[in-house]
C-alpha cells in the first residue's frame, strides 16, 4: 500500500475547502502514521502551465507546508486531473513496485480525486478512501459540502473505492494492509 497526497499545494489549500481544520488534521495524522509503519507516502501536484501562476517554480504550486514531503518521498507532477495518467509516470512506478493498494487524500473531491480513484479503480487498483481526507470549494453547480458527500458518501463508496474513517485508514496504515 501507499498513501498518496494529491494537490496539497499552497494555493488552493486553505479555509475555502469544506471542512478544512478536520481535512487538515486527518491528512497530517494519516501521513505521520504511514512514514511511522514505513508505508511510502507519495505526491503529485497538479501544474497548469507556464504562466498561470499555478506552476514549477511558482509560490502557489508547492505543497503545503503542513503536509510537506521529507527528503527522498517521490513527488509526480501532472498536467491532466488523473494523477495515475500514463504522462505521470506514476502507474509505471507503482507496477514496478507491485503496489496493489492506494490509499488516496487530498483536492480536489470533484476534479483531481474523483478522476484518480476511477482510474485506479480500473487499473485495477484496490482504491481506499479516509473520511474527510478529501475536500473541494464551492462551484457553480453544488455547494462544497454537497459535493464532498455526494462523491464520499455516494459515488466511490462500494462502487470505486472503499470508503473507511479515518481509525480505520490508520489501523490499515499500521498494518501494512
Amino acid at each position: 500500500m501507499i498513501l498518496l497526497v494529491v494537490d496539497t499545494q499552497k494555493g488552493i489549500t486553505d479555509e475555502r475547502l469544506f471542512a478544512f481544520e478536520r481535512l487538515k488534521e486527518n491528512i497530517k495524522t494519516l501521513i505521520a502514521q504511514a512514514r511511522k509503519h514505513h508505508v511510502e507516502v507519495v505526491y503529485v501536484r497538479h501544474d497548469d502551465g507556464p504562466g498561470t501562476g499555478f506552476s514549477v517554480g511558482d509560490v502557489e504550486f508547492a505543497i503545503f507546508e503542513e503536509f510537506a514531503p521529507l527528503e527522498g518521498e517521490r513527488i509526480f507532477d501532472k498536467t491532466v486531473n488523473s494523477a495515475l495518467h500514463e504522462s505521470t509516470g506514476l502507474a509505471q512506478y507503482l507496477s514496478e513496485k507491485s503496489e496493489t493498494k492506494i490509499m488516496i487524500v487530498g483536492l480536489q473531491t470533484n476534479f483531481c480525486i474523483d478522476a484518480t480513484i476511477q482510474s485506479g479503480f480500473n487499473r485495477g487498483y484496490e482504491m481506499i478512501v479516509p473520511a474527510y481526507a478529501n475536500s473541494t470549494f464551492d462551484n457553480a453547480y453544488m455547494a462544497k459540502d454537497v459535493c464532498y458527500h455526494y462523491y464520499n458518501d455516494f459515488l466511490w463508496k462500494g462502487r470505486y473505492a472503499r470508503c473507511v474513517s479515518v481509525e480505520e485508514a490508520v489501523e490499515m496504515l499500521a498494518e501494512g494492509e
